[in-house]
């Protein structure tokens, strides 16, 4: 992680779960991180945690709803502006909404593609245009994906998301593709975990909080310092090494 100390990194969802533990350990590992969320109350908190306790990063707030391309273009303006260009991007940020295919609501599965699908394009097309213009040859997009990105679960209230995540497996191997076809050494990673004790349930099934806590209780969980590692570990691969994807689970999960 040496070669990254100093440089910048987005982190989109980084007010809670994987995308503030993945903020946290980055700027441990002395990058300027640039953790985004609809509200930033708990990524300044975070910030002032990580400045509190000497690292050697600096984590810097912004506010962006990834649901608005404005927004984003924005962000992308002010980190220009503020910190000259991006260097990593971590596509964090995803959620999933309880609308089954025979059933949901359109607006519900409107938004997961607008989240999981949309932005994460949006974010990527930026964050190579950034690192373009600048001649960086050595940066790195990494995707957040999931399990559900490689297998369907007989849920019901998942299987639109899981249609989502298979997009971004699908979305990452074409950024590797196309990343090949420019002859540039900017590297593509998909990072899929199985279930991560984070809040991603209980928004999931805001209205049966119960049913939430019992899914993490139903099997051993992943936490999101696995994820953050995973992160490094994939950072810290050497620039002609491309690991593609990962996908992680606890051993005692079978599916």
């Amino acid at each position: 992680m040496e070669r990254w100390k100093g440089r910048v990194a987005l982190v989109t969802g980084a007010s809670v779960g994987i995308g503030a533990a993945v903020a946290r350990v980055l700027v441990q590992h002395g990058m300027k991180v640039v953790g985004c969320a609809r509200s930033v109350d708990k990524i300044e908190k975070l910030a002032a945690e990580c400045q509190s306790a000497g690292y050697p990063g600096t984590l810097f707030p912004y506010k962006c709803d990834l649901s608005n391309e404005e927004e984003i273009l924005s962000m992308f303006s002010a980190i220009k502006t503020l910190h000259q260009g991006v260097d990593v991007c971590i596509n964090n940020a995803g959620l999933a909404r309880p609308e089954p295919l025979l059933s949901g609501k359109t607006e519900g599965w409107r938004t997961m593609i607008d989240v999981n699908v949309l932005a994460l394009s949006i974010c990527t097309r930026e964050a190579y245009q950034s690192m373009k213009e600048r001649n960086i040859d050595d940066g790195h997009i990494i995707n957040i994906n999931s399990m559900s990105g490689h297998r369907v679960l007989p849920s019901t209230v998942m299987h639109f998301y899981s249609a989502t995540k298979y997009a971004v497996t699908a979305l990452t191997e074409g950024l590797r593709q196309e990343l090949r076809e420019e002859k540039s050494h900017i590297r593509a990673t998909s990072i899929s975990p199985g279930l991560v004790e984070t809040g991603f349930a209980f928004k999931l099934l805001d209205n049966d909080p119960e049913k939430a806590a019992a899914t993490y209780e139903s099997i051993k969980c992943l936490k999101a310092e696995d994820i953050a590692s995973t992160v490094v570990y994939v950072l810290s691969a050497p620039p002609h090494v491309q690991i593609g994807d990962v996908q992680l689970r606890p051993t005692e999960q079978i599916s």
